[in-house]
């Protein structure tokens, strides 16, 4: 692996530029990998495809760059602290699965520089954005989310969904980015084995539901503990303060609540829909 000492290096600039959030050049420096490591293809036909062209993003921490090899393939540049790799045997494996020219180490110092986290562990992918087609027809599991403003509760929908065995998540234009740095550490690696559409007209996509709406509601709904639940939906999850707009409620083919004490005003969104996600799947399974 070549060595990066100097804040000077082209690599290393390219990712503090990412690292804060800035605009980078389409001319960037490009990597020739080995592209050997080919990502999973869980989805179906009707996703589209998936363009690698969206914008680049830094990830750090062993655990998401573990993720993105398993589960989208190679990074464009791989940089690891250089002392931490002599001594990590996390670190070495994964710079084993790098083809030659992908990975680079650098000194501790500028290792610190570039973490956005208070201990990092040592090691940054730049990876490109996964950039879905939106499907013409919708038939699959997922998730609806209208003007979800934090990033935490973002990447744990992602994180939730995805153990819940739903692959699809849509944004709303009205969301937090799916993809910011906080996101993607609450996600835990969520983002990459599921297709995640940002900035989405929900309005408009309804159009192309061949599956219930169904939606999270104080008023006009039934408890989910006494509803039967269709074993494939699209599931609106609304704003952490206002829930979802009256808009998007007033399309849902059903509205559900969660039981609850009275002391207790509200459920976080991540929270209620963990518990909507499973009891879904829980009587998809008992049904079989």
């Amino acid at each position: 692996m070549k060595h990066i000492s100097s804040r000077d290096n082209p690599h290393y600039k390219l990712m503090l530029r990412i690292a804060a959030g800035k605009r980078v050049a389409t001319d960037r420096p490009q990597v020739s990998a080995d592209r050997h490591l080919q990502p999973d293809q869980p989805h179906s036909e009707d996703q589209g495809g998936v363009r690698r062209e969206g914008r680049p993003l830094l990830l750090e921490g062993i655990h998401l760059c573990q993720a993105w090899l398993q589960h989208q393939g190679a990074p464009e540049i791989a940089l690891f602290d250089a002392e931490r790799l002599a001594v990590n045997v996390e670190l070495q494996a994964l710079a084993s699965m790098l083809a030659p020219g992908v990975g680079h180490t650098c000194d501790p110092r500028l290792a610190r520089g570039l973490s956005q986290v208070q201990h990092g562990q040592g090691v940054f992918f730049v990876v490109p954005t996964p950039v879905p087609c939106v499907p013409k027809r919708i038939t699959h599991n997922c998730i609806w989310l209208d003007r979800v403003q934090d990033p935490g509760n973002a990447g744990t929908l992602l994180r939730t969904a995805a153990a819940a065995g739903i692959r699809h998540a849509y944004f709303s234009a009205g969301c937090v980015a799916a993809w910011s740095a906080k996101a993607l550490r609450s996600g835990q690696g969520a983002h990459f084995v599921m297709t995640v559409y940002e900035g989405v007209d929900l309005r408009a996509l309804h159009e192309r539901l061949d599956i219930p709406l169904l939606a999270t509601a104080l008023d006009d709904a039934d408890s989910l503990f006494a509803a039967t639940l269709p074993e494939r939906c699209a599931w609106l999850l609304g704003n952490e303060g206002q829930g979802a707009s009256s808009e998007l409620l007033a399309l849902a083919d059903q509205r559900v609540f969660i039981p609850q004490v009275a002391e207790v005003e509200s459920l976080n969104v991540a929270v209620a829909a963990g518990i909507c996600l499973f009891e879904q799947r829980r009587q998809a399974l008992l049904a079989r």
